[in-house]
């Protein structure tokens, strides 16, 4: 277990310079074309496969790094480059820890390799839990699978939603609803494997923000999928399902974990450190237009109330930073999260995106209300942060039953 430090070392300075590079020289000349073309940025994500960016082995180095700073480090850096984009390339890693979350070591070393392919031939994966009537309420979620013991399989049938590269991925896992009458405690999470029939996609939405990252409805019917697909295996799953069951008679009890909310709980402070990252990157374009933009005879920074909404930006930038680093070294330390720590800094760190990307249209005036400065594409990103994986509402609610017990 590695100590909390706030320096990073020279190993993990190399691995952010890089990332930083790929960011600037690659994926900010790029942003405003896909952003507008709204499609998945294939060449992007191949260049990051060609050096090692988009691989298995680099999220693994980053996941394992036993500081816990080695996936928010480099989300930051990404999503400082692009949103759209940077999700395109990291959001296979969403399906991937809902597998290394759930799944046996067979299944991890089986399925998580095909969901990224290799440079010649990059794939993506995509993570299917909301559903049109159940997004935060998991509870309501209406997709189920039945097992056929004569074949050994499962049976899906339901349609997904805001599912990113739902339709288009090589991999798709899947929660669905196995025992209907335990509620979120009756959840399972299936791999349903490449070329699979009764998998289409349905809606591909066009959305305000993160416009280079698919995102559509995945529609299952009578998908059958062999059994060594449910992940974490069935003598595990009815395990699990009888001590819920007992639970429930006795009226209530310890937690019965629920698939879909493990993964959210892993990754919650990685979406933080991507709001973290949109947000500086807003930041640094409205503290350099500020240096610049001359007014009245000097530059707009020397005017009080320009100057303190840079500080204001800079100071919530910091502590979502710091929050969100916590959060991850509390993950990776085995520390459990009493006071709902992961929830606090996705909430913070998204919501100061939020702001941060707001106050730079703000310093820029009419010229950041333009598509010519890339603060108006951050300021639409950065309402995404505050929805996916758990509404600001939500994170509100973990962490007021968690402070209050």
């Amino acid at each position: 277990m590695g100590e909390f430090t706030l320096d990073l070392n020279d190993d993990q300075k190399q691995v952010r310079d890089w990332l930083h590079g790929f960011a600037a020289d690659v994926m900010r000349p790029a942003a405003a074309e896909w952003d507008e073309r709204e499609e998945t940025p294939w060449p992007i994500i191949q260049e990051a496969a060609k050096i090692g960016i988009y691989s298995l082995d680099f999220y693994a180095q980053q996941f394992f790094d036993p500081t816990g700073l080695g996936i928010p480090m480099a989300m930051e850096e990404l999503f400082w480059g692009d949103a759209g984009i940077a999700l395109s390339i990291v959001g296979t890693g969403l399906a991937a820890v809902g597998v290394l979350a759930n799944g046996t070591e067979e299944q991890i070393g089986t399925w998580v390799p095909q969901m990224y392919g290799d440079a010649n031939d990059v794939k993506v994966a995509a993570f299917c839990s909301s559903e049109p009537d159940a997004g935060s309420d998991v509870a309501s979620m209406r997709t189920r699978a039945v097992y056929d013991e004569a074949t050994d399989e499962w049976v899906l049938n339901g349609t997904k939603t805001w599912a990113t590269n739902g339709g288009i991925a090589n991999v798709h896992v899947v929660v669905a609803v196995v025992d209907p009458e335990l509620g979120s405690k009756g959840h399972a999470s299936f791999i349903v494997p490449p070329n699979t029939p009764g998998l289409s996609q349905g809606q591909k939405f066009q959305k305000h923000g993160i416009r280079a990252s698919h995102t559509a409805e995945v529609v299952l019917e009578d998908v059958r999928v062999p059994g060594h697909c449910l992940l974490g295996g069935k003598e595990k799953l009815d395990e699990r399902l009888a001590r819920a069951r007992e639970k429930a008679k006795a009226g209530g009890g310890e937690r019965v974990k629920n698939a879909a909310m493990a993964t959210f709980e892993a990754s919650r402070p990685a979406v933080g450190a991507m709001a973290v990252g949109t947000a500086r990157a807003a930041y640094e374009v409205a503290l350099d237009y500020a240096k610049t933009r001359v007014q009245f005879g000097r530059p707009i920074i020397e005017n009080q109330g320009v100057a303190f909404q840079l500080a204001d930006m800079a100071t919530q930038i910091d502590a979502a930073r710091l929050l969100v680093w916590r959060a991850s070294w509390m993950a990776t330390a085995g520390k459990p999260f009493t006071a709902a720590e992961g929830s606090m800094s996705k909430l913070y760190a998204s919501e100061v995106a939020k702001n941060v990307t707001a106050q730079a249209i703000q310093i820029l005036g009419g010229n950041g209300y333009t598509r010519e400065y890339p603060v108006e594409r951050m300021h639409r990103d950065a309402a995404i942060y505050t929805i996916f994986e758990g509404t600001s509402e939500i994170q509100r609610m973990v962490i007021s039953r968690a402070i209050a017990k």
